[in-house]
């Protein structure tokens, strides 16, 4: 992947919303070959979606959210691979991760209710055959996501310019 493809990733990351026009500029690049360049990457699964960050806690929307830490014994033939398959389709799991360390797969999960999820841990995940156990932790507060600060020190990072 070349340098130019990078920097286009890195600038629709931070805001997906940037217009055509802008991201040519800042990459130096016709806007037709940045749209190409677009065009290609959702075609080869590189941009998967564009999605925005919400910070839900200003809203009225009631949810829970926990990060979920889970041992398993890995399947013979396919490893992780075949667990991980089957706890992602949960609609309960957001995000599964492959770890090092003390446990091995990292599921962020969201509920309704704290019931709700209770009731996911106890009656579908923990009961997989593969499973050997699980730690919940429960997000009490997001400071940062994606890259982007909730609150507090979000102020413009940019150096004034003297004449």
């Amino acid at each position: 992947m070349e340098n130019s493809q990078i920097e286009l990733l890195q600038l629709l990351q931070q805001d997906c919303r940037m217009p055509l026009e802008k991201l040519a500029v800042m990459l130096g690049e016709p806007m037709e070959a940045v749209g190409r360049m677009i065009d290609d990457m959702e075609k080869r699964g590189i941009i998967l979606r564009y999605a925005p960050v919400i910070n839900w806690d200003k809203t009225e929307r009631e949810r829970v959210e926990a990060m979920i830490e889970v041992r398993v014994t890995p399947q013979r033939d396919e490893g992780f691979d075949a667990i991980a398959k089957r706890i992602y389709r949960f609609d309960e799991v957001k995000s599964v991760y492959l770890m090092s360390g003390a446990y091995d797969l990292l599921l962020l999960v969201e509920a309704h209710t704290l019931k709700d999820l209770a009731y996911f841990v106890s009656t579908k995940l923990s009961v997989l055959e593969t499973v050997t156990g699980t730690a919940t932790h429960f997000v009490l507060k997001r400071y940062k996501s994606d890259g982007v600060i909730f609150e507090g020190d979000a102020q413009d990072k940019r150096l004034a310019v003297n004449p």
